[in-house]
């Protein structure tokens, strides 16, 4: 899947995180606020894979971020270890360099 410009429908985004996250030569990086969240709530880095790699991003764009162009999406499933749960994430990907930004990760019911 091309890369579109940015914000995406929520079918694009879903498409696109999950192409991003799939690709071997992904540069994923975590804010130090996501690493306290997955510690706090028992959420694993493969957690997270598995939700950006088959998940679905369900509304809009949550908003432009800092950087131009890209903005914020939140992408959530159920994944292998979560016990049927729902995990919700804040992405800001960037198709363009192979790029993934975790700024937070919770529990859809929490």
């Amino acid at each position: 899947m091309k890369p579109s410009c940015q914000p995406w429908n929520p079918g694009q985004a879903t498409g696109h995180i999950r192409e991003i996250a799939a690709n071997p030569e992904l540069d994923l990086t975590l804010t130090k606020h996501a690493r306290e969240r997955m510690a706090m709530r028992r959420i694993i880095i493969s957690d997270v894979l598995w939700i950006l790699r088959n998940g679905f991003v369900r509304d809009e764009n949550s908003g432009e971020t800092t950087v131009s162009g890209l903005f914020k999406y939140v992408i959530g499933g159920m994944s292998p270890n979560s016990s049927g749960r729902v995990i919700r994430i804040v992405v800001i990907p960037d198709a363009e360099k192979t790029h993934i930004k975790v700024v937070t990760v919770m529990w859809k019911d929490s």
